[in-house]
């Protein structure tokens, strides 16, 4: 069962979005306001499709607020249970299979197409040994098990879902240096996309912020680039959590979330790992990261080399400066293991570039896989709705090829 609703934005489980108003004198805003009126009333100005701030939607920061677990699941889960009463009560037409390829419905920014709960979306991609993209299979080359159990496929197509995609960068200085590269990579990134596909802008430092709402234009998107600031800290967890949420719905759209950071979290905010899989795994979001690990390793480990090379190793300072690397080496090595799983576990991919000039290179690479993907539908022969974690495999017979999805999903509930 297919719907149509609009999307509507509201605050998850300890989580705000504020938006930054213009600043000036009430003298000022009242002119302004009698000006608009002017306008409006003497019919010579539209209603605007969007707020504008040099064409783009107003920044808005996420802020979630550090609550006990127990009380955000309770919280999320009622939301969630909100979220399918009011599904329920909004009913549809049958989604019918034969038709699946030809149900394109046209929807603004600001809308999104539900899908059936008893329907399952898999995004699919699959290459082969030599790590080239496979765009030829059909329904028949694939196979699909639920919890260990076949599931018949009901249809199947190549890229004709289109995606949403969450471009994020961390902010902080660690990876501002690669800026301008990012801002050139991201423009080209959105060149790549079909006309149907949408992106967003998220930036994640001491906090995280959205300096783009889902758009299809490149122009917002640069303007958008050019307001990027750095910060200090790294609040990456938040930055996945709140993106899951407040970005992405449980629709017809293929979801992707790409992410520049070496993921090394500051542990100042109000998510840990486990929470923003979680979050990501409920949305159904693929996550790409292009991550500086490399890089940051290559100079650590040079300056470490140097420190115990020189004839000051045992100096007092050195010795704690070397302690500091050893450390730093550690937690990158740490940082790329959780990177691989998180990317795994979604269906997307890892990214570990050796300079940040090789930017373009990874995000047109990813361009390219979002382009020839397969979207795989099916009904799960279980019609339980307990809100349990499904565990999803594709398999492709008879071919040495790598297949890439998620690891699963969670059933909706009643």
């Amino acid at each position: 069962m297919r719907t149509a609703c609009v999307r509507q934005r509201r605050s998850s489980a300890g989580v705000e979005w504020s938006r930054s108003s213009a600043s000036g004198s009430r003298a000022g805003r009242a002119c302004a306001l009698l000006l608009l009126f002017s306008f409006l009333f003497a019919g010579l100005l539209k209603t605007p499709t969007a707020f504008t701030q040099d064409q783009t939607r107003p920044r808005r920061t996420l802020q979630p607020t550090k609550t006990p677990n127990s009380k955000t699941t309770a919280a999320r889960d009622a939301a969630t249970t909100s979220d399918a009463q009011q599904q329920k009560d909004e009913g549809g037409a049958q989604r019918q299979t034969e038709h699946a390829k030809q149900d394109t419905q046209e929807v603004g920014d600001d809308e999104v197409v539900t899908i059936n709960a008893s329907e399952v979306l898999l995004p699919v991609t699959v290459r082969d040994a030599s790590g080239q993209l496979v765009t030829d299979l059909t329904r028949k080359d694939f196979r699909v098990f639920e919890d260990g159990r076949e599931q018949p496929l009901s249809d199947l197509s190549l890229r004709q879902v289109p995606v949403d995609v969450a471009l994020l960068v961390d902010a902080s200085s660690s990876v501002a240096e690669s800026f301008e590269d990012f801002r050139r990579a991201a423009d080209e990134f959105a060149a790549r996309l079909d006309r149907e596909d949408r992106f967003c802008l998220v930036k994640f430092d001491d906090r995280v912020e959205l300096l783009l709402d889902w758009s299809k234009s490149r122009l917002q998107l640069r303007r958008a680039l050019s307001r990027l600031t750095t910060g200090v800290f790294t609040r990456f967890n938040d930055a996945l959590l709140l993106s899951a949420r407040e970005q992405f719905q449980r629709n017809e759209r293929r979801r992707a979330l790409v992410v520049l950071s070496d993921g090394i979290d500051s542990n100042r905010g109000a998510a840990n790992a486990e929470a923003a899989m979680r979050a990501l795994l409920e949305a159904q979001v693929a996550v790409y990261v292009i991550s500086n690990t490399e890089i940051e390793r290559a100079r650590k480990q040079s300056e470490l080399d140097g420190l115990l090379a020189g004839p000051d190793s045992s100096v007092r300072f050195n010795q704690l400066r070397i302690g500091d690397l050893r450390e730093s080496l550690r937690v990158l090595d740490a940082s790329e293991q959780n990177l691989s799983e998180l990317t795994r576990s979604t269906g997307g991919r890892l990214y570990k570039p050796q300079s940040f000039t090789a930017l373009d290179r990874v995000y047109t690479e990813i361009a390219d896989e979002l382009r020839h993907q397969y979207a795989l539908y099916y009904t799960p022969t279980s019609p339980a709705r307990d809100g349990r974690f499904r565990r999803v495999r594709v398999e492709v017979p008879g071919h040495d090829y790598q297949v890439a999805t998620r690891v699963g999903y969670y059933a909706p509930r009643h």
